[in-house]
């Protein structure tokens, strides 16, 4: 990748979310078109794995384009039409009667695939799954982790844009090129039980929280140029101002919990190594990396994780947009 003197190599990671993560559009969109830095690596799961490859992707061709993307995919996301409006406010409102009455759990299994086949459209109108298998060999984009776990193991499964030097191709966390399909983006959003399993290497994969969310240590270990700083987009908060009482309360609480568990252990990790290498403990090819973060800091319930009215689409990514302000400034 050619270098552009002066300007900080940032490697950004993006926590999943659901709708949360139009914050997260919101934050990359200010990212590319602001600040004395560059972006060598995206890493993301879930939603955050489908913003950073409109990111990757867009970046193929400018700064501006990928910006672009991002807001289209969410407008196109977004429930705009009376029966969107009416399935949406449906469904959220299911979600929120848990506090009052038990509603029956059906399997994906048996019915029909809506919703993968919903997001196979949204991401096939705004990306060439063709032309990002040609583009993978492009050395001047950013390199791309898109994460998911394997159903049947439990084992972290990484999809990536390109190699690594370092790879074994016996590893269950190998990393080859050409490994960014749209099946893989699937399988990193298949979160249970609105999706099946996605079925691609001869395994089945599950939404990426449920291993890396988002992939953070295998950012630090990428091929040259490396990054100087971590920028990690947090969806899920660290901390809650009151002590969750209702089931509604307990269940979003648990799942923040869960997804900020594996960011939070490869984030101690990192800062284990700087420490190491400060000491001097380790040499080259270890270096310390600065950690920074951009959280998400609306308090939202797990409920409107589903939720796509288009106006709390739009305030989030407004959201998102101003606190990469700030983040710069």
């Amino acid at each position: 990748m050619a270098m552009k003197s002066g300007r900080t190599r940032v490697a950004i990671a993006c926590q999943g979310g659901g709708s949360h993560t139009a914050f997260t559009a919101g934050v990359l969109q200010h990212l590319l078109t602001h600040g004395n830095h560059e972006i060598v690596a995206l890493s993301g799961t879930s939603g955050g794995a489908i913003c950073a490859l409109l990111t990757w992707y867009g970046l193929a061709c400018s700064p501006t384009k990928a910006a672009t993307l991002l807001e289209e995919f969410w407008n196109d996301n977004s429930a705009t039409d009376p029966l969107s409006l009416v399935q949406n406010d449906t469904l959220v409102g299911l979600a929120r009667l848990q506090d009052a009455v038990g509603l029956p759990t059906i399997s994906p299994y048996d019915y029909p695939e809506f919703a993968r086949q919903y997001l196979t459209t949204l991401l096939r109108r705004r990306v060439n799954f063709d032309q990002v298998a040609k583009l993978q060999d492009n050395e001047n984009l950013p390199l791309l982790l898109v994460g998911a776990v394997d159903v049947r193991t439990g084992a972290h499964k990484l999809f990536s844009s390109r190699p690594f030097p370092d790879d074994k191709s016996s590893s269950a966390r190998a990393r080859r090129a050409g490994e960014i399909t749209l099946e893989a983006v699937l399988a990193s959003a298949a979160v249970p039980p609105f999706f099946r399993a996605v079925h691609t290497e001869r395994s089945w994969f599950w939404d990426g929280l449920f291993s890396q969310n988002p992939p953070v240590r295998d950012l630090v270990d990428v091929p040259e140029p490396r990054p100087q700083e971590l920028w990690v987009i947090r969806i899920n908060p660290r901390t809650r101002a009151k002590e969750p009482t209702t089931v509604a309360e307990i269940v979003d609480r648990r799942n923040e919990l869960s997804g900020n568990l594996s960011l939070d252990q490869e984030l101690y990790f990192i800062g284990k190594v700087n420490e190491w290498v400060g000491r001097g403990c380790l040499r080259e090819p270890y270096r310390t990396i600065t950690v920074k973060e951009i959280p998400l800091r609306d308090d939202l319930d797990l409920a409107s994780k589903l939720d796509r009215d288009p106006h709390l689409i739009k305030r989030l990514i407004e959201e998102g947009r101003l606190a990469a302000a700030d983040f710069l400034a």
